[in-house]
């Protein structure tokens, strides 16, 4: 940080960047000058053979061409391990070096040419074996770098660069002439031509990547709309930040450290009464756990791991393979091709399976926990349009749909399109928004709902057994989450009854008042330190005043401050910024104010003519339970016999607590922070709970037995 500026261009790496590839070649480039030595020392060249003199003295100018190679490379690493993030004025020289880098690749890759020349010419008859294979080696492995160091500067070129490059002098220039001549420009002129150039720029360099990645998807006019819409969003939020990726990743490697000190100090100052954390969760006397000691809280959470396994096998085969690796085979009688051979006469409406109905199979499989009759499954999937199946559950006398989560590029797209839009509610309510792709999502599925009377043919399914006297349950995962929660607000008014269950939702989901009403029929579940309850357009806003403040504070170079969370698995030495915040409550305080001051201001820190985005937040659906982990210390003695074998084994032991919508307004940086999102693990979850609440209760009666 900021980009490295070369060839009157600005790139997407910065000049501190360049150690790793720089070692990388260096270290290449050394292996194969040692080799050309010793070829050249250890083996006889008769140059009176005109062959074996083209190889000779070919070797020796590549040993002249590896050498330049080498000593060009330590310069670059040398230079590029100065300074702290920010210091680029400690780097300046580099641009001197990679231009004789660039001089240097170039002469390396016309010597390549002649010496790919000479492999066709000379190569079957030339009487020099081994040296020979030793070369053609050479050759091989060196246009082999050549590729991938092209590569690396295809993937660091910067479609807007040049443009950026103008836009920034021309600033400069601006400032100078106002403090020459003491006159300061209206805000109205901030953003001139040249920056709404260089917006433009990177909009169409964000489309260009969605289209890219996306490629397999077709070029139909809602995706063109939607890849639109999304590089117009992510141009927004990365406005002229002049960040590059490994930027990124150094600020998460500290803000997980400073996350980390900042909890620490909150217990040891017992702030608004904190006397530890769980999952990041401060826990106080206001912390509201779930009293599964009560009977109807208990059910209840029984029915909550109940759905849980509707969400999860609307991911159909792939989640089924994922979670029972070494039971696949189970799946093969399910299929069509083997259901097919012995009659099948289920009244299942299958849409757009694959040929042997493979979802289909798996979900059936899943759902192998009770009375239920799938009544349709679709799978179909486009931007805005997502999977999903509807069931009767005789158990539980409901009718449930389960949505599908993220399990495809399009879903991606419905994710991504994550602004503000107005829930279509009748009368309309300006003040409700939902998740923009979410709501499309929603929009469909009561369509198709309406279109195929689906809800009617479930309720209708079998009235011997009192299905029209059913409940409308709408549970989900994921995007499955937050699409059924919307849909159970469209649906709520005609179905009065309706209850939602929408586990690990998207955290940019509802407006508050929207989520005020939910709180009587949708309950969320929340795993740990899992990232997308805590991931909105206003809370990445946050996140990324919270990396720029922490990349502000780093003192070390880039290299140091990531491979500390490498080396050692994170055992290697604590950045600079780190060990001088470390027991300073002053400092910490310090680091507080800071952020909460870059979180609330508009303007980028280091020029307040950028204009920085601010969404409206938006937040989980529901009441909220919040399953957190309590990881025991080897002297913890707070509980009963029923769980010091748990704390023998150091294994965490899992609670469930009741949280409020606005405890998911920070992205907590975590190595599980993915994990904790997959839905396998959310059950699995939710079941440690009932588990190691019934060991203890079953510990308890045991204790009391004896005790009589």
């Amino acid at each position: 940080m900021p980009g490295l500026v070369v060839f009157r261009r600005r790139w997407s790496v910065g000049s501190d960047d360049l150690v790793v590839p720089g070692a990388f070649l260096l270290t290449i480039h050394f292996i194969c000058f040692v080799i050309v030595s010793v070829s050249l020392v250890i083996f006889e060249y008769n140059t009176r053979i005109l062959s074996v003199k083209l190889l000779f003295y070919h070797l020796i100018g590549y040993l002249l061409i590896l050498f330049f190679s080498i000593c060009v490379e330590i310069g670059i690493c040398v230079i590029s391990m100065r300074g702290s993030i920010l210091d680029a004025e400690a780097r300046t020289s580099i641009n001197i070096w990679i231009y004789l880098k660039s001089l240097v690749i170039l002469f390396d890759i016309a010597w390549l040419g002649v010496g790919s020349v000479w492999l066709g010419h000379y190569y079957t008859t030339a009487p020099i074996d081994d040296p020979k294979k030793v070369y053609i080696a050479i050759i091989i492995c060196n246009w082999a770098l050549v590729v991938i160091t092209l590569i690396t500067i295809w993937c660091t070129f910067d479609a807007a660069g040049r443009s950026w490059v103008k836009m920034k002098k021309y600033q400069r220039s601006m400032r100078e002439t106002e403090s020459r001549f003491n006159y300061k420009r209206s805000n109205s002129m901030n953003r001139n031509w040249r920056q709404r150039k260089v917006m433009r720029a990177y909009q169409d360099s964000w489309d260009h990547r969605c289209r890219l990645l996306f490629c397999c998807m077709g070029s139909s006019e809602r995706n063109r709309n939607s890849f639109t819409d999304i590089a117009r969003l992510l141009s927004d939020f990365f406005r002229e930040l002049d960040v590059v990726p490994s930027d990124v990743v150094a600020g998460l490697v500290l803000l997980r450290k400073f996350q980390r000190l900042e909890r620490e100090a909150i217990v040891r100052q017992r702030k608004n009464g904190t006397y530890e954390f769980l999952s990041g969760v401060p826990i106080t006397e206001r912390t509201q756990f779930l009293a599964l000691n009560d009977a109807k809280n208990y059910d209840f959470f029984q029915t909550v791991i109940h759905y849980m396994y509707f969400a999860q096998s609307a991911y159909g085969w792939p989640m089924y393979v994922i979670i029972n690796r070494s039971k696949m085979w189970h799946l093969v009688p399910e299929l069509k091709c083997f259901s097919c051979c012995c009659g099948s006469n289920e009244d299942t409406e299958v849409i757009q399976d694959n040929c042997c109905l493979c979802n289909y199979a798996a979900l059936k499989k899943t759902l192998q926990l009770g009375d239920i009759d799938i009544v349709y499954a679709t799978y179909h999937v486009d931007v805005g349009e997502t999977p999903f199946f509807v069931a009767v559950d005789y158990t539980h006398r409901a009718v449930v749909i389960s949505i599908r989560g993220t399990l495809s590029m399009k879903d991606i797209l419905t994710d991504l399109n994550a602004e503000g839009e107005v829930l279509p509610l009748q009368p309309p309510r300006d003040d409700w928004l939902g998740h923009k792709g979410m709501v499309q999502a929603a929009i469909y599925i009561r369509n198709k709902l309406q279109e195929e009377n689906l809800i009617e043919r479930a309720l209708q399914r079998n009235p011997d057994r009192q299905t029209p006297t059913f409940d409308l349950v709408l549970v989900g995962h994921s995007l499955g989450a937050g699409t059924a929660a919307i849909l159970a607000i469209l649906l709520k008014p005609d179905y009065p009854t309706l209850q939602c269950f929408s586990y690990s939702p998207p955290g940019g989901l509802l407006s508050m008042p929207a989520v005020e009403y939910s709180k009587s029929f949708i309950t969320s579940v929340v795993l740990g330190k899992d990232v997308v309850p805590r991931i909105g357009l206003n809370q990445m806003e946050a996140l990324r005043a919270d990396l720029i403040n922490a990349i502000q504070r780093s003192v070390d170079p880039k290299w140091k401050t990531i491979s500390c969370s490498v080396i050692c698995c994170g055992c290697g030495p604590e950045p600079t910024s780190v060990v001088n915040m470390s027991g300073q409550d002053t400092h910490i305080n310090q680091y507080q104010e800071e952020r909460g001051t870059a979180r609330s201001t508009s303007a980028h820190p280091t020029d307040s003519s950028i204009a920085l985005t601010l969404h409206q937040p938006l937040y989980p659906p529901g009441r909220i339970i919040h399953i957190v982990r309590h990881h025991p210390k080897p002297d913890e003695q707070k509980y009963d016999s029923g769980w010091r074998n748990v704390l023998k084994n150091r294994e965490p032991v899992y609670q469930a607590i009741w949280a409020d919508s606005t405890d998911f307004d920070e992205v907590l940086i975590s190595p599980v922070m993915l994990q904790d999102h997959m839905p396998d693990k959310v059950l699995a979850a939710l079941k440690k709970v009932i588990a190691e609440f019934d060991d203890e209760r079953g510990s308890s009666v045991h204790s009391y037995s004896t005790a009589s």
